[in-house]
This record gives C-alpha cells, structure tokens and sequence, in this order.
C-alpha cells in the first residue's frame, strides 16, 4: 500500500505543479472521454436531473447535464491542484467572507463550537483552506467518511490536513467534540451532510429537490448536545478557477428548536444554492435510492 501511496502522491505532484489553464485543457480533453466514451454515470445523472427538476424542458436538462460533466472534470484537475498549491494561491482561488461576524459571535456567545453546514456543492476540497483565514484561536475540523480504498483516503487525508486543520472520522465525532468541549477549545467543524444514508442510519425525510429525502441528522444531533452556533456554507463559483463561500448565521440556541428543524433549514439552503447553479451539484450519487414509502415499510415490519 506504502508503495503505491508515493507513486500516485509522486505523480499527482508533478501533475499538480502545471498551471491551472493547463490543468484545465486536459479537464477539457477528460470531459470528451467522461461524457461520450465511458458515459460514466450517465444514467442516474439525468434520472436525478429529470426528476429533481420536473418542469425543466428536455433542451434545458441536457444543457444542465453536460455543464455538469464540465464542472465535474474541473473538480477532478483541481483537486489534483492541491497536491502543491501554496498557502497564497489558495487565497487567491478560494475567497471567505462571514469569518469576523462567526467569530465574533462565538466569542461574544462564549461558544465553544460553531457547526458549518456543507454539501458536495462547488469544489467541497477547496472549503477546507479556511483555516488558513480563522483566526489563531479556532480550530478548524472537518468530519469525514473514510474511503473504502485505504490508498486513496490516505491521500486524501494529506491533502484535506495540509492547510492546519484536523479531520475527524464520521464514527469518531461525538466522542471527539465531546473531549474538544472538556478542553474548551473553540472549534468549527464542517459537516457535509447530503450524502444518503443507510437504512441503519435514516430518521428523517425532508422535501428536498422534489423528492421525500433522508439526511444525516448528526450535526444536529451533537450541535444540541454542546450548545453549538450553526452556519451555512453558501458556495459560489466566481468563475472556472475561483470560488467564494460566504458563511451564513443559521441559528443558535438550538435546544429550544425543535427536533429535525435544523435539518430541515439545511435541506432548504443547500437547495436554493442547487437552483441557482445546478451543474455544481455532485449529480453523480444515486442519491433517492432509499424512499420514504419503503423505509416506512421496514419500520412496520421490525415491530
């Protein structure tokens, strides 16, 4: 594993150290090979396009489709970026705005933790270089499922560490934050919370995108436990290169907020950013696989 560790970081490397615009011809070429040869996912990208988006003519989702494989080649080379970019380019390439206001808040609040909301919306890697503009005394984290290829979650770990932060592994999150909040250490932590669940793990469907859809609910979950500030992560791509994430205030005090509401809050921003640019969403996930009738339906026959 050691071994083919260093040959893809070598070569991904030396990939990386070539300019964006070259970066992003072969992310021109890829698109061609991605879309018309290995069609790769095409099937479930239009199922989720035509059903998420219903009144949305045929010329308009096809235009939708392949903006998406253009944004998706992008993400790939970009990713590949990161393999060497430097602390002032990443500034450069990835802007922040809301960081003063949260922290402030935090440190009015006398709040220990502020939990971001995220989705795979826009380049999610790129987000992680806000530790780069939080001040000293934040820790910045982020929650992650660990890959099932030991090689590439490797790899990924050294790119998503290298700005400072910490990750945290998804099953290791409330024991972690818990023994952050013995500590007292004020940290924000990103949650990305749009993936689908296992059926284990389903106990909420909010209306999202036209469908009934289940959402993680743990950063709801362990936000009421420790008292924590929640933020939205509202990401825009300026143009092909450059993003900007502006951190919205969600809500605070969310005890007193009723079970699922918080969830439901994301479920509604993380889907008005998909319908003002809805190529940069990850359509590639068969994401209503699991539906609410036969979750229902397994519900009625464990009791």
């Amino acid at each position: 594993m050691n071994i083919l560790y260093y040959i893809l970081y070598g070569v991904g490397y030396l990939i990386s150290l070539l300019p964006l615009t070259v970066l992003y011809l072969f992310s021109d070429l890829l698109f061609y090979l991605v879309y018309y040869i290995i069609r790769y996912r095409r099937k479930i990208v239009r199922k989720n396009l035509t059903s998420a988006f219903p009144n949305k003519d045929a010329f308009t989702l096809l235009r939708i489709e392949k903006n998406f494989y253009h944004w998706f080649c992008d993400y790939i080379v970009e990713t590949i970026k990161l393999f060497s970019a430097s602390k002032e380019w990443m500034q450069k390439h990835m802007t922040f705005s809301g960081i003063d206001e949260m922290a402030e808040r935090m440190q009015k609040e006398d709040k220990n933790f502020c939990f971001l909301y995220l989705g795979h919306y826009c380049n999610w890697e790129w987000i992680a270089s806000f530790a780069y503009w939080a001040p000293d005394w934040m820790l910045c984290t982020q929650i992650y499922h660990p890959l099932y290829s030991k090689v590439f979650d490797k790899l990924f770990l050294k790119i998503r560490s290298q700005y400072g932060g910490e990750n945290i592994p998804m099953k290791e999150a409330l024991r972690t934050i818990l023994q952050l909040r013995q500590k007292k250490q004020k940290t924000i932590i990103g949650f990305i919370s749009d993936q689908a669940p296992k059926w284990s793990s389903i106990h909420h469907f909010t209306e999202f995108l036209n469908h009934d859809t289940p959402f993680f609910i743990g950063a709801e979950r362990i936000g009421k436990k420790v008292d924590a500030l929640v933020y939205y992560a509202d990401v825009k791509r300026i143009s092909r290169g450059y993003y900007h994430c502006d951190y919205k205030f969600v809500a605070d005090d969310i005890k007193d907020i009723p079970d699922y509401h918080l969830t439901d809050l994301y479920a509604k921003l993380l889907e008005k950013s998909i319908q003002s640019a809805p190529s940069f969403w990850l359509w590639t996930h068969n994401r209503w696989k699991r539906t609410k009738e036969e979750w229902l339906h397994r519900q009625e026959e464990a009791f």
